[in-house]
């Protein structure tokens, strides 16, 4: 039987006082779809459609985007397939909005342009293809309905020899899907504000890169006729006027200091240990999926603040504080010796790109990848909430013998700690009963949090739940012990894209969550229920 896990069923006392959940609401698994298939993406992003009652679902795997019916959703069936593979690499995202599904595909050259599939979503006919950017990482709608967002990435190539510009495409259905127009906001207008942009905090470190290459939007949400947009590597969140098709603003977020209170972490896998505590280390926020609400007529942005690092053949900035390259300043850290250790802060991942204040050759501070949180900010990236260590310090008091475990391996207990912890990455938000709810899903450690933002100031924990059997192998094993498919009964691994189904569009009558895991390659759908 596949565990279930959540902070009712251990009780409240189970976790630390600064996230103990007041409010009677957890997910109620309803059923899973299993595609097989283990750690290929075989389910990354999904995407609801309440008139046919379907889940779209990608998986990277097949290249093709999977349909479900979900008129039963304890019942999930797979019933038809979009094959997108005549059309390029692979499907990264999709998105429904009336009777229009959009599907972002990149070019079987990640570095060449890619496009967005328009699709009828009763009989999945296509519609038009619109070109957007080199690789269409993420797919959305505005709340209107009439714009279509892309986030184009543009990520360079494996010696870093070919670096396209990232930008996000803005598809204008006035006219229907079939006339549909394309317009693209780049970021060339930034290209002279590199050296203002960096003083301001962005990052852009990449080698020979222009502001334009090296911002690689990743995620969208938008707003009162604004688009909202990580700038992951960067570090930042950029404003794009839809209507007008262009980046008015390049917003830096800050570093999470975890010497202070709250803000603590476990830095090493070689302790055997959960050891939470504060360190001489800052957070590079780095979100992934970002998200946006209101609240007293004021738009609110969440961010899962994964981290991402470059890692290339020919640049590679991630380093560890032990490694010999990694030398502490004296001053900044008069107890070097023993922070280097493998037990303390010898085994953590940083970047090399950031550190060297005074330019003397030594690191005279340190910067991880990622905040092992998610955040809140004003629409101009103010910081109005930050989760702190509540994700490890929860996962560590529910799952003590699983803390901070991989994906893909088990028994895998603290082998993350050195590198983002449980890792943040899907996102989304939902409303029940008066009150506004934010869904976090745990990369790595896998699960799922809930946490009412209803009020961005006064944030409150409300459950975990994590349907992971950390007792099981993570895959089945074929004649030559590799790993030929996804063993069902480890259950949900990697949790990817996150969709809230309000009430009035589910079949239930309740919200549901629906929960693509990209490293079981497994669909969940979850009900809104109490306690």
């Amino acid at each position: 039987m596949k565990a279930f896990l959540s902070a009712l069923a251990l009780g409240a006392s189970a976790l630390p006082a600064a996230a103990s959940g007041e409010h009677g609401l957890t997910l109620k698994p309803l059923d899973t779809y299993e595609s097989g298939i283990f750690a290929e993406g075989a389910a990354e992003i999904v995407a609801w459609d309440g008139y046919t009652q379907r889940i779209f679902v990608v998986n990277a795997a097949a290249v093709t985007v999977d349909v479900l019916d979900g008129s039963k959703p304890n019942d999930l069936r797979k019933i038809d397939a979009i094959d997108a593979s005549a059309f390029g690499g692979f499907a990264n995202s999709v998105a429904v909005h009336g009777d229009v599904l959009a599907v972002a595909i990149e070019s079987a050259d990640k570095q060449a342009n890619g496009l967005v599939a328009l699709y009828r979503t009763k009989d999945l006919k296509l519609l038009n293809t619109v070109p957007v950017g080199a690789l269409p990482d993420m797919v959305t709608f505005d709340e209107t309905g009439r714009y279509i967002l892309v986030a184009n990435e543009g990520e360079p190539n494996a010696d870093y020899s070919v670096d396209p510009a990232g930008s996000v495409s803005i598809i204008d259905l006035k006219r229907g899907a079939k006339h549909a127009t394309v317009r693209h906001a780049t970021f060339d207008a930034f290209n002279d504000k590199a050296d203002e942009l960096r003083a301001a905090g962005v990052r852009l470190y990449g080698p020979n890169a222009t502001v334009a290459q090296d911002v690689e939007p990743e995620y969208i949400t938008t707003s009162g006729g604004k688009a909202y947009v990580t700038l992951q590597e960067a570090n930042a969140v950029a404003v794009v006027d839809i209507a007008r098709a262009t980046v008015t603003k390049i917003l830096p977020l800050g570093y999470k200091d975890h010497s202070l209170p709250g803000n603590g972490l476990d830095p090493s896998d070689r302790d055997s240990a959960v050891a939470i505590a504060n360190w001489p280390v800052f957070g590079i926020y780095s979100p992934d999926a970002i998200n946006s609400y209101s609240y007293r007529g004021k738009t609110y942005l969440v961010t899962a603040n994964e981290g991402d690092t470059r890692a290339y053949d020919t640049f590679n900035e991630e380093v560890r504080v032990g490694a010999s390259a990694v030398k502490l300043d004296a001053t900044a850290f008069p107890n070097a010796s023993a922070l280097k250790a493998n037990a303390a802060l010898g085994r953590l991942t940083v970047t090399n790109t950031l550190g060297d204040t005074d330019g003397d050759g030594d690191y005279d501070a340190l910067y991880v990848p990622g905040g092992r949180s998610f955040s809140i900010w004003s629409s101009d990236g103010k910081q109005v909430f930050d989760s702190g260590s509540d994700f490890e310090s929860i996962t560590a008091n529910l799952l003590p013998g699983a803390f901070n475990s991989n994906h893909e391996e088990q028994p895998s207990a603290d082998t993350r700690s050195d590198n983002k912890g449980p890792e943040p990455e899907g996102l989304a938000i939902g409303e029940y009963l008066g009150r506004t709810y934010a869904f976090v899903g745990l990369e790595r450690t896998s699960g799922v949090m809930i946490y009412d933002i209803t009020n961005p100031r006064d944030v409150t924990f409300v459950d975990y739940v994590n349907r992971r059997d950390f007792t099981v192998p993570v895959c089945i094993t074929d004649a030559e012990d590799e790993c030929a498919a996804s063993n069902p009964a480890a259950g949900d691994l990697g949790p990817e894209g996150l969709t809230f189904v309000p009430w009035d569009c589910s079949p239930t009558g309740r919200p549901l969550l629906i929960v693509g895991n990209e490293i079981s390659g497994s669909t969940t759908v979850y009900e809104l229920a109490r306690k």
